[in-house]
């Protein structure tokens, strides 16, 4: 870790969560031989005999040659409680480094859980607080207030002009430096439902801030619908006060799955590990995960990128040809895009609302979008998804007769 200088791990966690000594699990132990360590029921698992193989990937070649433990793949086994060969295979994937890029991850149930911990770790309820840039993600908010921990807003720029839904840089530090109670600035980048990627200099501008003690956490969920080098990842190496956190439910296409990923420096990460619950990662998640993260599942994910990113563009020219729509508002760097619905040529809340519903509820085929108009600076705005060739066919035809209807 090179640099900022100004920020101290030991003076931005929880003083409890330091001194926290973390649960030993029998994994922990020992992992070969006959275990009659934990409680397990060694006569195996309740599931049919057919049943049983089709939930875990079989294909040889899907899976590595190696494995966390021999007992990894029994479903009637705890999982491995730290994950060395997923984690290998993150890392790798991500360009970490090959010596310290596996201590610097920690795997959580979704997205959400890493986003949870980061708050219990950092924030104490009641005292601190977190600063989010909407429009953003909702589950910061969400966090936060579980935690009973204290939400501080600096909305993104809204303007027509090339920063629209950037970060409002000096407005962001004028409150971090005048309120110590902030420890963790959420930035999601891409943005939800914005679509927008954050300038890095932003970023980092951010990062060396010196009035800043807390921890910058940036929510990369979409960022392989990006050019190459969008990510901030690798930067975790030199910034010991940044968080990135992805997810394989999007560009994997692995949402059932739950599978989170947070990096960050190994301080920081062995901190969030002695804090989650020691089991988090199930046998099921760990096997399918890694299978998405052979060369073969990689490479359909970058198939399947590569036809989402086309089917962006031609949905997108489809839908300038419908009335009473208007460009994207945010940008194009994920698997969906922000539309203003008008009314008399501006952005229209009511007849937005109107739109998505008919659409959700038509008699014939029901297509399902997301009314965002409530966030700010998406007056009148529907996010939706990019689909299959077929779905936006039929979207575009749907919203086209809805638009019709709603005049």
């Amino acid at each position: 870790m090179t640099k900022p200088h100004h920020f101290s791990l030991e003076a931005a966690v929880r003083p409890n969560i330091l001194a926290l000594k973390p649960y030993r699990c029998a994994r922990d132990d020992y992992s070969t031989g006959i275990l009659l360590d934990a409680n397990e029921n060694s006569f195996g698992t309740c599931l049919p005999p057919t049943l049983a193989p089709s939930l875990l990937p079989s294909t040889p070649s899907l899976l590595p040659a190696t494995s966390d433990t021999p007992t990894d793949t029994h479903l009637e086994r705890y999982p491995s409680p730290h994950q060395p060969t997923l984690k290998h295979l993150i890392s790798s994937f991500r360009a970490l480094n090959p010596t310290t890029g596996p201590e610097s991850l920690f795997l959580g149930v979704g997205s959400d859980e890493s986003l949870d911990l980061i708050v219990r770790v950092f924030c104490r309820p009641g005292v601190e607080k977190v600063l989010v840039c909407p429009p953003t993600y909702g589950m910061y908010g969400v966090v936060a207030m579980v935690n009973d921990v204290g939400v501080v807003e600096v909305g993104l720029e809204t303007g027509d002009d090339g920063r629209r839904f950037q970060l409002r840089v000096d407005e962001i530090k004028h409150h971090l430096r005048t309120d110590p109670t902030i420890k963790i600035l959420f930035l999601c980048s891409p943005g939800n439902p914005t679509g927008t990627l954050l300038h890095h200099a932003d970023i980092k501008s951010l990062l060396d801030y010196e009035h800043y003690k807390g921890v910058v956490v940036v929510d990369e969920a979409y960022i392989d619908f990006c050019e190459p080098g969008a990510s901030v990842a690798t930067w975790t190496e030199e910034y010991p006060n940044l968080v990135v956190t992805q997810t394989l439910s999007k560009s994997f296409g692995l949402a059932g799955i739950r599978l989170g990923i947070s990096i960050a420096s190994p301080a920081i990460t062995k901190i969030f590990n002695a804090t989650k619950a020691p089991y988090n990662i199930s046998t099921p998640t760990s096997l399918l995960a890694r299978a998405a993260l052979s060369p073969a599942g990689v490479a359909q994910m970058r198939e399947h990128v590569a036809s989402i990113t086309s089917q962006r563009s031609a949905l997108i020219a489809a839908l300038a040809t419908l009335p009473d729509l208007a460009p994207p508002r945010g940008g194009t760097d994920a698997n969906f895009i922000l539309i203003p619905v008008l009314r008399d040529g501006k952005p229209c809340n009511t007849r937005a609302h109107a739109v998505y519903k008919r659409m959700a509820e038509h008699a014939a085929r029901q297509v399902v979008v997301r009314f965002r108009g409530m966030e700010k600076g998406c007056e009148g705005c529907l996010r939706i998804t990019v689909g299959t060739g077929e779905e936006n066919k039929a979207l575009v035809g749907l919203l086209g007769a809805v638009l019709g209807e709603t005049a």
